[in-house]
Formats: C-alpha cells, structure tokens, sequence
C-alpha cells in the first residue's frame, strides 16, 4: 500500500488544480466558484513548491496553465457547449506533455530503480494513448450526444484512468518484484 501512495502523491500534486475543480463541481459547486477557487488553489500551490525551492513539474504547470486558460474563458463564456467541449483541448494538451520521453520516471519509487525504467516510459507512452482517447470521446459525446454527457463526464475519464492505473501499478510491480526476487537468488548461488 505504501508504494499505490508514493505513486499516486506526485500525480495528485500534478494534477491539483484540476483535481479540485472537478472535485468542486461534482459536489454542487457552481462553475464560475470551482473556477476561481481552482485558479486561486493553482496559484498559491505553484508558488508555495517555488517559495519552498522544490522543483514545478511540467505536468504541474500545464495543469495550472490549462485551469488558468480555460477557467478565465469559462467565466466570461456561459456556452455550455464549450464547457462540454473544453475537456477535449485539456486531453490534447496534457497526452501532448506526456508524449515527453521519461515523464513517468518521477513516479518510480526508489526501490525499483534501475528495474522498472523501460516500463514506466511504455506506460508513459500509454497514458498519452488514453489521453488522446479521452479526447475524442469527449469530444464526441460533446458534440453528438450532449444529453448523455453527463454520464460519461461522471464515468469514463476517471474510471479509465483508474484502470490504467491499477494496471500500471500492479504490472510495474510485479515485473520489478520479478527481477529484485531474480537478483537476490543469483546473488545467492555459491562463487564457482
């Protein structure tokens, strides 16, 4: 359980500000109040990780970016195609930052150093797949299917980004379980 919590504790931080604003309108929060309450927790976590001289992730600014972006539009617009739409631009993006060799590398714990590096990156190259995914479903469901939408937002992006990351998890460990438990029985075998 320890290592589902050294994994998910960064991609929380990364994805914050976004986190709470979808977090905020599930709850009843009205769209213009998640908006600025998104934007204001966005601002205030960067700039407390800049005080604190720890490093803003990409993923962390392209979140930030993306709340700043499409919140600000969102107040000044009440089309609510465009909210619907807007997820569709926020999937492009982040899958075009995760297309970034090696950006799951952070997430390794330290143990599995110098095991797992080849599959964080494959499952790096995966997450951008199911962005690019979530994209067009968005998009469809925004444009064709606006009654049912609700449902999907409710349902697929965080269900499916669950179950890459269960996936994820339990194939990384279990391939880096495989190669420490490898390691340690040559190790053992007697010097010839």
């Amino acid at each position: 359980m320890r290592e589902l919590a050294y994994a998910f504790r960064p991609l929380a931080n990364d994805l914050g500000s976004s986190l709470l604003f979808a977090l905020l309108l599930i709850v009843g929060v009205d769209a213009r109040s998640a908006t600025l309450i998104a934007i204001a927790f966005g601002l205030a976590h960067a700039g407390l990780w800049l005080a604190l001289g720890k490093p803003v992730a990409l993923l962390q600014w392209a979140s930030l970016a993306l709340v700043l972006l499409f919140g600000t539009a969102a107040l000044f617009t009440d089309d609510p195609r465009f909210l619907m739409a807007k997820p569709t631009l926020v999937y492009l993006v982040i899958a075009a930052v995760m297309l970034k060799r090696g950006w799951m590398l952070r997430y390794l714990p330290p143990i599995a150093a110098g095991y797992g590096e080849r599959l964080m990156i494959a499952f790096g190259y995966v997450w951008a797949g199911l962005m690019l995914v979530s994209a067009a479903a968005n998009l469809a469901f925004a444009l064709r299917f606006p009654e049912a939408w609700p449902l999907y937002k409710a349902t697929f992006p965080i269900g499916s980004k669950l179950v890459l990351f269960a996936i994820q998890f339990t194939t990384v460990r279990a391939v880096v379980r495989a190669k420490l438990m490898a390691e340690a029985r040559l190790r053992a075998l007697p010097a010839e």
